[in-house]
Parts: structure tokens; C-alpha cells; sequence
């Protein structure tokens, strides 16, 4: 097949890129011919305030660029994984001029809430889930703590709404779990439209000891990650285990604090990706303290292929991904006393914690592996193409 990709790059590299990359490598080692189309939010500083506003809603270059690119060449379909914001979906209506069909990965939940998370004041936010005008995402100013940028946001979401865009430009949706679906289809999406298909680990990293003793974090220092429960669970656990933090982001300096204030807990930054594999094999669990409800959660399937089970919050797609006593344990969302009970009850009971090993490496052969996401992605491309 030949394939055009079209992704906005965002200013932190994350795990949108992460998998996004994985994907284009598979599907150029399977002997498709992948082609790409990209912008970069970089560029927002290089851009003024309206000329940004204006390619939100829609961006004549990325429309005109695109539509070249695709009478260029022969394409069979274009895989858009993230239009917002200088890209937009005006993308979408070049490719159906062009005859194109348009796979959409929903990687976020852009299209239902302004900043993409549901989440807002450390809680989880639903107050724009089915409004036609998204109007609390204005108010509280939740996309960049910015209120023209969220309502630039916001327009865009009403305007392509408006237009029947989301609806009548996009072939197929892909969510990565079933939770992220079902939020897509309450939100309006129609349901025949979004399959799911997860993202995947490649190359295999190999299973891992356990031997190491201590439980990881891997992720962006946020709030939204649950930042404040992990440490306040590990105050509670009064140094009964030692805690790795991999990672960077806003709490950088809370979590240098906590550190320097507890010595069991050790802020290692960022670390390369074989780096990062080597300290989930020898981790005794991962730790996953999300509070809103991520899309997916890659750090939890790479933890998997490694062998090492999850302490989840039960909430979101993470609760979909981590089987409660098979894969890991899941904990009440932003209890640190219930997530550090659980820390506490891995500890205790070594037997289970080797079976859970046994059962996350297992999980991860059976449903994220790159032969079995291949197999998912052609059978989305080839559903779309016989339309």
C-alpha cells in the first residue's frame, strides 16, 4: 500500500510520537510505502496569535500542501494521527477531493474536550462531554490556561461539528481501548465508524528478573499523572520499598523535593529507551497513578512485555489495560492510603506478584505484539479501501 501519515508534532515528545513512529516502522518493514506529512508546534512561537487561531479552524497551506501531495502520487489512504493545531482538519477534505479514504487514530480526546484530557482542577472533567459549543473549556480557560486559546480551541471543535466534518470526512476512527470508544460514542462519533486497536511494543524487549526491589514510575511529572498520590503513598510507606521515578515534566521540582526528603525515593529523569526497559524488567511492579482517564497506556503494556506487572488507579482506559490480580492490582483513583495498601499487600505476597509476572508477559504476547497489531491495522485499511 502506498500511505500518507499526517502528524502535528507536539513541543514535548510523548507517547503519541512514541507510537506513531512504531506504527510508520511496521508498516515500512511489511514493504509498504510510507510517506509522511508533518508540522511541528515549534513553529507556534514563530507564528503570530490570529495566523494561529486561523490555521486551527482551518489551515489553507496543510489543505493545499496535501491535496498536491495526494495528485502527486498514487495513494490508496491517508492515516491522519494528529491535525491540532497548525495542521487542522481541513487535511480530511483534501484527501476526499482527492478520492482518499481517511483513517483518524483518536490518540486524545481532542475532539470532545479542549484540552484533549478531561481533566481539570486536578479532577476529572466532563462539562464539555456533548455540548454543541464546549463553552466551560472557554470559562476555565483549560486549553493552555489560555482563555483566547481555548476558545480558538473551542471554535474549532463547533465549526467542524457544524460542518458534519467529523462525520462525513473520516472513513474509520481508531480508539486504543474500549473505554476510549465508548467516550467517543457518547460524545456524538458514531459507533460503526470507531474500531479499536491498541498500540504495541516492538522490538521485543524480553522478560525481566523482578529482582530489583523496588517499584517504578515511568511517565511526565504531572498532576494529571497522579504525581501528588504516588508521593503522598510513599510518605505513608515510611520506606518499606524504594521507589525509581523515569521521567521529566512540571513536578520535576516537588519530586526533586520528595527525594531529598525521602532516601528510598530516587529521581533518575529521562532515560533512554533500553535504559528504561532494563528498569522495568528488574522492578518488582510499575506504578500507575493516572487521574484522568488516558486514551491508552503504553508505559503499562512495555512493563507487560517485560514481564512486570502494574498497581493501577481504577480509572479510564488504564483499568481496561491492567486485569485486577491477573496483570496487577488496581487502586481507588487519587487514594494514596489505598495505593500505598496495595504496595503493601505486593510486598507481602511474593507467590501471587511471580504469577502476575507470568500473566503480564503473557498478556503482552497475546495482544501487543507487532504481528498482532499488524494483522489489526491492514484489516482497518482494508475495510476502508473496499468502501
Amino acid at each position: 500500500m502506498h500511505i500518507l501519515t499526517i502528524h502535528n508534532n507536539y513541543q514535548i515528545r510523548g507517547g503519541e510520537e512514541v507510537s506513531r513512529e512504531a506504527e510508520e516502522r511496521l508498516l515500512r518493514e511489511r514493504g509498504h510505502q510510507v510517506e509522511s506529512y508533518e508540522d511541528d508546534n515549534a513553529r507556534l512561537s514563530e507564528l503570530g496569535a490570529i495566523d494561529v487561531a486561523t490555521r486551527t479552524l482551518w489551515s489553507r497551506e496543510a489543505y493545499q500542501q496535501v491535496k498536491q501531495k495526494l495528485q502527486a502520487g498514487s495513494y490508496d489512504l491517508v492515516h491522519v494521527q494528529n491535525f491540532f493545531p497548525l495542521i487542522s482538519p481541513s487535511v480530511y477534505y483534501a484527501a476526499q477531493e482527492c478520492g482518499v479514504p481517511v483513517v483518524q487514530t483518536l490518540r486524545n480526546y481532542r475532539l470532545l474536550c479542549p484540552n484533549a484530557l478531561f481533566f481539570r482542577d486536578g479532577r476529572v472533567c466532563e462539562d464539555c462531554l456533548g455540548k454543541a459549543i464546549p463553552w466551560p473549556g472557554v470559562v476555565h480557560r483549560c486549553y493552555r490556561q489560555n482563555r483566547s486559546a481555548s476558545a480558538t480551541t473551542a471554535a474549532m471543535l463547533v465549526v467542524h461539528r457544524g460542518l458534519q466534518t467529523w462525520e462525513k470526512k473520516v472513513d474509520r476512527y481508531i480508539a486504543l481501548t474500549e473505554f476510549a470508544r465508548q467516550k467517543f460514542i457518547e460524545g456524538g462519533l458514531s459507533a460503526e465508524k470507531i474500531v479499536v486497536k491498541p498500540n504495541f511494543v516492538a522490538p521485543d524487549p524480553g522478560p525481566g528478573s523482578g529482582s530489583g526491589g523496588y517499584a517504578l514510575y515511568v511517565g511526565r511529572l504531572s498532576v494529571e499523572k497522579g504525581l501528588d498520590v504516588l508521593l503522598a503513598a510513599w510518605e505513608r510507606l515510611a520506606g518499606k520499598v524504594r521507589l525509581k521515578i523515569v521521567g521529566d515534566g512540571p513536578w520535576g521540582d516537588r519530586v526533586a523535593a520528595a527525594a531529598a526528603k525521602m532516601p528510598e525515593v530516587e529521581w533518575l529523569g529521562r532515560q533512554p529507551m533500553e535504559e528504561v526497559h532494563r528498569l522495568m524488567g528488574e522492578a518488582m511492579v510499575l506504578v500507575f497513578p493516572s487521574k484522568w482517564y488516558e486514551t491508552f497506556g503504553r508505559v503499562a503494556v512495555e512493563a507487560f512485555a517485560k514481564g512486570t506487572p502494574a498497581i493501577a488507579a481504577n480509572l479510564g482506559a488504564i483499568a481496561e489495560l491492567v486485569e485486577d490480580g491477573r496483570t496487577g492490582i488496581r487502586f481507588q483513583p487519587s487514594d494514596p492510603v489505598d495505593l500505598a495498601a496495595k504496595v503493601e499487600w505486593i510486598l507481602n505476597h511474593p507467590e501471587p506478584l511471580a504469577a502476575m509476572r507470568r500473566h503480564a508477559r503473557a498478556e503482552y504476547l497475546a495482544k501487543y505484539t507487532p504481528d498482532r497489531n499488524y494483522e489489526q491495522l491492514m484489516a482497518i485499511y482494508e475495510g476502508v479501501r473496499r468502501r
